[in-house]
């Protein structure tokens, strides 16, 4: 049986603070009580969602890279989350996928948040980012990508899924929670693959809530944590067997209609 444990951060963030947030972060890291292997930050968690990206990129080799690359050797494990980076004069809204070792992968946000002009001022990506650990695949998300159930659906093959996890880091507001909520349940039951939903807390700079409500969700659709209005450090750990478990059961995943994504 292959267990992987991943532990939530669900924080408040000082608007455009790096050091703040890279202070409060790196505290509560060192601060976890359990042994984790992945531990999973929001979205832009050195800035808050912020639209400013001139003022505050950074670029592969800057501050904050080089800062999940000491932590995740210090500590023994994989962080996870966005930030923003700049290349060849663009901009992205960046998840890392830090290793202990120092390697790493990243993901470009492709669902840019037009409502709030995201798409104004940063870049798409257009590869998704399917990460190995332990024999668990992971796929990872950012925040509006959610709203698009075909950029995260699995890709089936005749003998199997195409991963295990499906992870969305966000600064998702108060205001629309119930469609943040509904749609990670409705991930993971159409993915027939546990869920985490990393979330914020707190006011940005145009005063907007963050309620957080941060989930981890099984493949039947179960949820196994929530919390919401207060900030949080949880950790949980996960079972492949279930997965393979609720895809034995109820093997939907072998009627999926076949399709391709044209970018």
């Amino acid at each position: 049986m292959s267990s992987l444990t991943l532990t939530i951060i669900q924080t408040d963030l000082v608007f455009e603070n790096k050091a703040a947030n890279l202070e409060r972060l790196k505290a509560k890291i060192e601060n976890i009580e359990q042994r984790t292997e992945i531990v999973v930050l929001p979205e832009m968690f050195t800035t808050g969602f912020s639209m400013q990206p001139a003022l505050f990129a950074e670029t592969m080799e800057g501050e904050t890279v080089q800062w999940m690359k000491e932590i995740a050797e210090t500590n023994k494990i994989i962080i996870t989350g966005s930030i923003i980076i700049e290349v060849d004069g663009k901009y992205f809204n960046r998840l890392i996928w830090m290793l202990p070792n120092g390697q790493l992968g990243y993901y470009d946000k492709h669902h840019l948040f037009a409502f709030g002009e995201e798409d104004k001022h940063y870049t798409a990506g257009n590869k998704r980012l399917i990460a190995s650990v332990k024999g668990w695949k992971i796929n990872l998300m950012i925040c509006y990508d959610l709203r698009f159930p075909v950029w995260s659906r699995q890709q089936i093959t005749e003998t199997e899924n195409e991963y295990h996890l499906l992870i969305y880091v966000a600064n998702w507001p108060e205001r629309r929670s119930h469609a943040w909520k509904t749609l990670l349940c409705a991930r993971a039951i159409e993915n027939q693959c546990y869920v985490a939903g990393v979330n914020r807390v707190g006011k940005d700079n145009k005063n907007i809530y963050h309620s957080g409500n941060s989930l981890v969700i099984d493949p039947l659709g179960q949820v196994l944590y929530h919390m919401a209005d207060e900030e949080d450090v949880f950790t949980i750990t996960l079972q492949k067997e279930d997965v393979d478990k609720a895809r034995t059961q109820f093997p939907f995943w072998k009627d999926a209609d076949d399709f391709t994504i044209n970018l």
